[in-house]
């Protein structure tokens, strides 16, 4: 991933050093439970440990030679450890060694952006409590609908990264586990007890099955859920962006004093960071269908996953990291206009209770079918006209028999909209 969309805690961790570093406690971690089972000469796995060295660029010079990874690595110890470093590796193949620890790589990666989603949930709480009440116009289909508050707007994401939080422990917990079963699965050249062993030490579980790696239905599982939490960031970005605009201009991502919006319009305040994640979000969710596909493998094994995952798995995880620090960034620092949301909210003149006036009138005893287009006629009167709802309701001599002025007034109020919101954020907020 490019060092603009990146994060060193994550980079570290997709790290070749790190990479290389997770490759050696499995192989001591293989050789000390080979060493209980008197499997292989006793002090291998501490000789090793005291003694390995990892030289990535070493490792990079014996691989162009053997065109072989894990074998480049396996000689990179040997001429570090010295002989005895030829116990390693006994019985397993380089997939135990591979998908052992991309899946450490996963965890680690995910208990990062559990972290990240953690600070996310923490604004938003913050921000939906200080604006519960703050009216504001809900749109359906981009049009005004009827009034709601902008923390029940903040309350609906809050909800949404709740879910994804449990969806990504899930996926952690998915990806948690080891294979150390040697070629096609079958343990005939090791121990299953190896397996049991490197899986207790590395806090993951057994595979229960593998053919020669591990099924590849796990990760599909773990990045899916990484394209549904990039959606998520996404639909906060856009109703960011929405908002931002001059028509609506009910918020605005913070501008800082020096900052510049465009290099022709002085003027401008662009929503870049909104648009931003917009944009990354779109390549978090692309990395799901390459990760789909490698589901479905040639028998016991084939590497066409490899190349799909030596990308997708940096790339998705640092770019969703970036991201997840970057909207908690903008949630944090947001510029909220209540004036212009409470005018926005009047801006039809009174359209947004065009329901509550069609109810009451059925209530009364008028036929649904006739209320609604008694209320669509004023309605439209209203919008082309430019004159208020409730006065054009006053007015209709049918409405007047059925509804008393006081009954009008009481409709044409925002304040009874909110009469379920403590409802609404105790079943979101409850502990």
């Amino acid at each position: 991933m490019i060092k603009r969309y990146s994060r060193k805690e994550l980079v570290d961790i997709w790290s070749e050093e790190n990479k290389y570093k997770i490759w050696l406690d499995v192989e001591i971690s293989a050789a000390q439970a080979m060493e209980k089972l008197n499997l292989i000469p006793k002090g291998v796995s501490s000789l090793v440990k005291k003694r390995a060295r990892i030289n990535v660029k070493r490792i990079h010079a014996i691989e162009k030679n053997v065109k072989h990874d894990v074998i480049a690595f396996l000689s990179s110890l040997t001429e570090k450890a010295g002989i005895k470093a030829r116990y390693l590796h006994q019985g397993m193949t380089s997939s135990d060694v591979l998908d052992t620890s991309f899946n450490i790589q996963l965890v680690q990666s995910g208990k990062i952006l559990i972290k990240d989603i953690d600070s996310i949930l923490q604004i938003l709480k913050r921000q939906a409590n200080k604006h519960k009440f703050t009216p504001c116009i809900g749109r359906s289909h981009g049009i005004h609908a009827e009034p709601i508050t902008f923390g029940l707007k903040l309350a609906s994401f809050y909800e949404e990264f709740k879910r994804n939080r449990r969806r990504l422990q899930s996926a952690i917990y998915e990806v948690s586990t080891c294979s150390i079963s040697g070629a096609v699965g079958t343990f005939s050249n090791i121990n299953p007890k190896v397996e049991s062993f490197v899986s207790k030490k590395l806090k993951l579980r057994p595979e229960p099955i593998s053919t020669q790696i591990i099924p590849r239905d796990r990760h599909a599982y773990y990045f899916s859920v990484l394209g549904i939490i990039a959606g998520s960031i996404e639909r906060v970005a856009t109703e960011i962006r929405h908002l931002q605009r001059t028509e609506v201009y009910e918020l605005q991502e913070f501008f800082s004093k020096s900052q510049k919006g465009s290099s022709a319009m002085p003027h401008k305040k662009n929503p870049i960071l909104s648009e931003n994640l917009t944009g990354l979000s779109r390549m978090i969710r692309s990395y799901v269908t390459p990760a789909l596909e490698n589901i479905a493998l040639w028998h016991e094994r084939d590497i066409s996953h490899s190349s799909v995952e030596r990308n997708i798995g940096p790339d998705a995880n640092i770019t969703l990291d970036f991201a997840l620090n970057r909207l908690a960034d903008i949630l944090k620092n947001i510029v909220i206009y209540p004036k212009k949301m409470h005018s926005n909210l009047n801006l039809t003149r009174g359209l947004v209770f065009s329901q509550e006036v069609m109810l009451e009138l059925t209530k009364s005893g008028i036929s649904r079918e006739n209320a609604y287009r008694l209320v669509q006629k004023h309605s439209k009167t209203s919008f082309l006209k430019k004159i208020d709802l409730i006065d054009l309701i006053k007015k209709d001599k049918i409405i007047s028999k059925h509804m008393s002025e006081n009954k009008i007034n009481s409709i044409f109020k925002h304040d009874k909209h909110f009469k379920n919101i403590n409802f609404i954020f105790n079943r979101v907020f409850k502990k």
